[in-house]
């Protein structure tokens, strides 16, 4: 019940401020249109060679910027709204509640995130090898390290409220990790994306399955994600806390 509410909600609120909603999506095409068809008219063979990195690379950008960004600012709307205070007296718990919100905004992620690659491919007549035994996990094992920057962003949001700049900041790292050389820098797979991202290049772009990818790379991109999720979990609910003990969960 608690899930398919937490569903809905989501979805009312979507709908309701549509063009809120596609805005994201909108602006990530309009940039990746603006750098293919710039690039394809002043290096046409640059672009052609690196077509597919730059294809995933926007896909897991976008995916990624909802799965960190999106608990936050549902957070920081419950505050406006006067709800936070409620939700956070939940009988199912108050961290069960967030967690249900961060697996639709994952599920949402997934959406937005087939969207643009749909786009992208009829835009530029790519092809690419989409199965879903191997892009879905992949998927959802890159994002765990954005949902538990989320976690941590969350948390932020209950004690300080605006943290509207740490998100730029942060968009703007994804941005570098999603291209990071790994293979050149292997210490850059322990960070957020990079590996993940990595890996869904190789997957979409060679035609290469789950199981036929090294498995010391999907064991650290398990890892990861594990780490990284209880990690924010921790942080948030200790920033939870502090904020309920300085009383700031009913302000805003």
């Amino acid at each position: 019940m608690l899930a398919r509410a937490v569903a809905y909600k989501s979805l009312v609120l979507r709908v309701r401020y549509a063009f809120n909603t596609l805005t994201n999506l909108v602006t990530i095409y309009v940039f990746f249109a603006l750098l293919f068809f710039g690039g394809r008219a002043v290096a046409p063979q640059a672009i052609t060679d690196s077509l597919t990195g730059i294809i995933v690379g926007f896909f897991l950008l976008l995916m990624a910027t909802v799965a960190y960004s999106d608990l936050s600012w549902e957070l920081i709307r419950e505050a406006q709204w006067g709800t936070l205070e409620q939700l956070y007296m939940s009988p199912l718990g108050f961290r069960r509640v967030v967690f249900l919100k961060t697996a639709v905004n994952v599920l949402v992620a997934f959406v937005f995130g087939a969207l643009l690659l749909g786009a992208m491919l009829l835009t530029t007549g790519t092809r690419l090898a989409l199965d879903p035994l191997t892009v879905v996990p992949l998927g959802l094992l890159t994002l765990g390290p954005a949902v538990g920057v989320g976690y941590v962003l969350g948390g932020l949001a209950l004690l300080f409220k605006r943290v509207e700049n740490v998100f730029q900041i942060v968009q703007f790292s994804f941005v570098g990790l999603v291209a990071a050389p790994v293979d050149a820098y292997p210490l850059l797979k322990t960070l957020p994306l990079a590996l993940g991202a990595d890996l869904l290049r190789t997957a979409m772009g060679e035609s290469v399955r789950l199981w036929a990818l090294p498995t010391v790379d999907l064991a650290l991109l398990v890892v990861k994600a594990v780490l990284y999720v209880a990690a924010g979990h921790v942080v948030f609910g200790w920033l939870a806390r502090r904020a309920r003990a300085g009383g700031k969960l009913g302000k805003y």
